[in-house]
């Protein structure tokens, strides 16, 4: 075959002519067809293939990575490095630099194109990439806020009106002159471009605004209202808050408020001073509720303008009669110190709208500051004359009686006030058995100008006090001054002083005036009757029993048992003593004897069964009495009665010719009562039958082995008679010495404990109670005795009201209450264990005795609130809320004190627990309102107060009324509750506020 020879091509002839068609194409802009040619060709991989020079070959590589630039290829990012990094020739180098400075600019890594912008060249750019790459690094800058480096090439774009990027340098540049405050070169550069499409929507804001900062707001409202009605805005919001600003500060409030409002309205967090304005603006217009709204989120700072708004915010309240609100603003205000006229008013306000709305504790404690701290102001004679009011409708007695006698009685407005302060004081002592100060109160009610309303009152406590520290005289003398003019009022009304009167010539033994006073009261008894009817009722046949008018006494005391009232068993006692004074003798006995039976729990039934013994050891029937004395020694509430029982049945024995026995029960009283006056009864017993059988020896041993000394000692009673010579004739400082003495050289002497109790005695007038303890301790030790009644009470009280010790007090109440004869020793020793063991939270072991407590007769106020204090706080610890609101309100019944105040707190705490917050709120203000004399328990009401507002959503007055408590609380442990709570309250209202949080 022949060969055959094709045709040559251009590709065949010149091996390079890819390359030349690509940077055809790439000089034709046409860099997608130019690229793929590019990256075709590989001349690194056969250097020797072409005869292109190497620089052609650099060349290709050169354009290859530009075109990838220009198509925005990633790749092509580290070639355009890497050969920057190696080329040497300047031009191309300042080139790439230039196309890789644009990939940048496009991918928005401003930071990266200045820099390839910053090392390029633009010699071989045309002019239209020179226009652009100096708008391009010009914006980079600007985008990178080196507004230095951009304005000089924003500025020579702008020179030149036919230059693409003319109008965005013009704005750029006028946004850098903006913000560098050059407002004349802004507003020039503005004005080109307000028109032009792209900007006429954004420029107008800054255009007013450079009218507003330079000073001329007329041309900013009028340009800012101009370009809101053209509407599209996109700073709108931001304009009609200029606009609105600007008309606030030409005090145009009305025209401002719009703008104000939709700014507001429409923004999710605003500035301070902006919602500042808005709420002027309402409050102008007199939209109160809009400008209350606002004020109220301003408040908890301390600069001006917090003040202001709590001042505004005060006005705006009182504008619509909301006084609680104001004083909180007030408050708020008050405690700023930004504005010295805001702070004085405020805090005069503060005080009085506290007087007005019931805070009595506040607004005494803010009249006063007052009036130290701005005694030169023009509200001093208002204020004044408000503390004036304070001090004669509060019940906050404590602190008006010490705030009263610190400036003195001298003026009229004071005397007339001064009586009821005095009594309201006196009240809150008696119910907190503070009798003796209450009396000393009661003197100088009487001794005061003024005081006519009040005397009768103070008569009628004087008579209840000196009835309780057993002046019966004094007790008589006052009842009878208040029946000369009587009034009533909760305790003080006749009832109960005839019934007070009535036992006081009781105990003076004038039953026919103790007759009249009972019978008063009441004539007649029935189921239905009060408690101090029944007694009454009671007392009134004591005393026909006692003037023995035995019939009219038996008709009464079987009218008491038909009934069946508490005191029927007294009334079942009764008539067999009337039977017994009758000489009917068996059906005494036969009395006496039912009562066990028809009440087994009475506590006469050791004195019936005594009586009984009586009965029969009278008619020398001994041996029938036994039985009774057995039942008594037996009972084991029958303590005070025992030393008599064995004394009886030993003497019962002793006349039966029972020798043994009879010894037996004189061996068992002398040994465990050797103090008992029964007991020294019993030796001469002891010494007959012992020397009747001769056994004189055993007799000398026996009485040694039960501290009885068969004979005195002559030294003993010429010590212990010496000694009590000075104290029979009241020269204690005498006899106390003496008696020491005595004490020291016979501590078992024969008058050991006669020395004891009189030491005791002396001590406890010169009111060194801590040595009369020890002595009265001697006494109690021996019980019982003569002198153990009283010397128990007298320990027991010093160790609670002295020295607080209460377990200790405890143990000698428990003592009184097992042998107190007396009924109003038993009472004491009922309420001082009560106390006790309230003061030890002892709730599970005080709930039976306070229930007992309330059983008993003639129980004094102060008694039964604090029984029914521990049951409902027993309850409520228990969680039964109902059981315990309704003990806490017999508190409140009773009258004034500080049980009442902590009552009336537990219910507002209770209210709350169970959600009904307007229920908790009003509970919380009875609280405030009538235990003003209870700082502790006002005080938690505040807090309470707080934590109602803030369960309300209402967290202005929640954080102004523990603010408050912060700022003047005197008690450490309760402010640290209340800035506790506080804290929680501003976080949980920084975080619902419209106002920005605070950089």
């Amino acid at each position: 075959m022949g060969q055959v020879n094709a045709q040559a091509t251009k590709a065949n002839n010149d091996p390079d002519a890819n390359f030349k068609l690509a940077k055809e194409l790439y000089q034709k802009e046409k860099f997608s067809l130019a690229y793929p040619l590019f990256k075709s060709l590989d001349y690194t991989a056969k250097p020797n293939y072409s005869g292109i020079p190497v620089s052609t070959q650099v060349e290709a590589r050169y354009y290859t990575i530009v075109c990838g630039l220009r198509m925005n290829d990633a790749s092509a990012e580290a070639s355009a490095i890497d050969f920057i990094k190696m080329e040497h020739y300047k031009p191309r180098i300042e080139m790439l630099c230039y196309h890789l400075g644009e990939f940048y600019f496009r991918k928005q890594d401003y930071s990266s194109a200045i820099d390839y912008y910053e090392k390029a060249g633009v010699a071989n750019l045309s002019n239209r990439e020179i226009a652009d790459v100096k708008f391009h690094q010009a914006y980079a800058y600007f985008t990178m806020k080196r507004f230095s480096d951009a304005r000089p090439l924003f500025n020579a774009i702008r020179q030149i009106p036919s230059d693409p990027n003319y109008i965005d340098a013009t704005y750029y540049y006028g946004f850098i002159s903006f913000y560098e405050k050059n407002y004349k070169d802004a507003l020039a550069s503005f004005k080109i471009v307000q028109n032009k499409p792209a900007y006429q929507k954004i420029v107008p804001y800054y255009v007013t605004e450079i009218y507003y900062f330079s000073g001329d707001k007329d041309e900013a409202i009028a340009y800012g209202e101009a370009a809101l009605a053209k509407g599209g805005q996109y700073y709108d919001m931001q304009l009609r808050k200029l606009i609105g600003h600007a008309l606030f500060e030409k005090r145009e409030y009305a025209k401002a408020l719009p703008y104000l409002e939709k700014y507001v309205q429409n923004t999710e967090k605003v500035r301070r001073e902006d919602l500042y304005e808005l709420s002027y603006c309402y409050y102008e217009a007199k939209q109160w509720a809009k400008a209350i709204s606002g004020f109220k989120e301003l408040g908890g700072k301390s600069d001006s303008l917090a003040q202001n708004s709590m001042y505004l915010l005060a006005d705006a309240y009182l504008k619509t009669d909301q006084k609680a609100g104001a004083r909180s603003a007030f408050l708020f205000c008050a405690l700023n110190s930004s504005n010295a006229t805001q702070k004085e008013i405020s805090k005069f306000h503060y005080g009085k709208l506290s007087y007005e709305l019931g805070y009595t504790d506040v607004a005494l404690n803010e009249l006063k500051d007052f009036l130290v701290t701005y005694p030169k102001s023009t509200y001093v004679n208002e204020a004044k004359e408000l503390l004036i009011s304070v001090l004669a409708n509060t019940n906050n007695y404590q602190e008006a009686l010490a705030l009263t006698e610190s400036v003195g009685t001298g003026s009229v407005t004071v005397q007339k006030v001064y009586p009821k302060i005095l009594y309201g004081r006196a009240v809150e002592m008696v119910n907190d058995q503070q009798i003796v100060q209450a009396d000393g109160l009661l003197n100088k009610l009487l001794a005061a100008p003024y005081s006519t309303s009040q005397q009768p009152f103070a008569w009628f406590w004087k008579g209840e006090i000196s009835y309780r520290t057993n002046k019966i005289d004094s007790a008589i003398y006052f009842l009878q001054s208040y029946f000369t003019r009587p009034v009533v009022y909760g305790e003080v009304n006749q009832a109960n002083a005839h019934y007070t009167l009535g036992y006081a010539f009781l105990r003076q033994e004038r039953y026919d005036l103790a007759l009249q006073h009972f019978e008063a009261i009441t004539t007649s008894i029935s189921g239905s009757s009060s408690a101090v009817q029944q007694d009454a009722y009671v007392r009134s046949a004591d005393c026909y029993f006692m003037t023995k008018r035995y019939p009219k006494a038996q008709q009464m005391y079987e009218n008491v048992l038909s009934n069946n009232l508490p005191a029927a068993d007294y009334a079942l006692y009764q008539k067999a003593i009337i039977a017994g004074a009758n000489n009917k003798t068996n059906e005494k006995v036969s009395l006496l004897s039912s009562l066990e039976k028809r009440y087994p729990a009475s506590s006469l039934v050791a004195d019936a069964n005594m009586e009984i013994a009586n009965s029969y050891m009278a008619n020398e029937d001994f041996r029938s009495a036994i039985p009774a004395l057995t039942k008594v020694i037996n009972d084991k509430k029958a303590a005070n009665l025992k030393p008599q029982a064995y004394l009886k049945t030993g003497v019962s024995y002793f006349n039966l010719d029972n020798d043994v026995e009879a010894l037996n029960y004189f061996k068992k009283l002398v040994s465990e009562y050797p103090n008992a006056a029964e007991s020294d009864a019993a030796v001469e017993y002891v010494r007959n039958i012992f020397v009747s059988q001769q056994r004189t020896g055993e007799f000398v041993n026996f009485m040694r082995q039960n501290g009885k000394n068969v004979t005195y000692s002559e030294e003993d009673s010429l010590t212990y008679v010496a000694a009590v010579i000075p104290y029979n004739n009241n020269q204690p400082n005498q006899a106390l010495p003496a008696l020491e003495g005595y004490l020291k050289g016979f501590p078992d002497g024969r008058n050991a404990l006669d020395a004891h109790y009189q030491v005791a005695v002396i001590y406890n007038d010169k009111k060194e109670l801590a040595k009369a303890l020890p002595h009265y301790e001697a006494v109690a030790a021996k019980a019982p005795n003569k002198y153990a009644e009283i010397s128990i009470l007298q320990a027991a009280r010093i160790y609670y009201f002295e020295l607080k010790d209460y377990p200790k007090a405890s143990q000698y109440f428990a003592q009184l209450r097992s042998i107190a004869v007396q009924t109003e020793n038993k009472l004491e020793a009922m309420r001082g264990l009560l106390r006790c063991q309230l003061k030890q939270q002892q709730w599970a072991e005080a709930v039976p005795n306070a229930q007992e407590l309330l059983l008993q007769k003639g129980l004094a106020t102060d008694d039964k609130m604090m029984a029914n204090m521990v049951v409902a706080k027993n309850y409520q610890l228990n969680n039964q809320l109902e059981d315990a609101v309704t003990s806490y309100k017999l508190v409140i019944a009773l009258g004034k004190s500080e049980y009442g105040a902590e009552a009336r707190y537990h219910v507002a705490e209770i209210t709350l627990t169970k959600g009904n917050l307007k229920d908790a709120e009003k509970a919380a203000f009875d609280v405030i309102n009538k235990a003003g004399s209870y700082d502790y328990w006002i005080t938690k009401s505040y807090i309470l107060l707080g934590e109602i507002y803030f369960q309300q959503k209402d967290y202005f007055n929640s954080e102004a009324t523990l603010k408050s408590i912060v700022e003047n609380a005197a008690n450490e442990e309760l402010k640290k509750e209340a800035q506790q709570k506080l804290d929680v309250v501003v976080a949980e209202k920084n975080k619902n506020s419209k106002v920005e949080p605070q950089q």
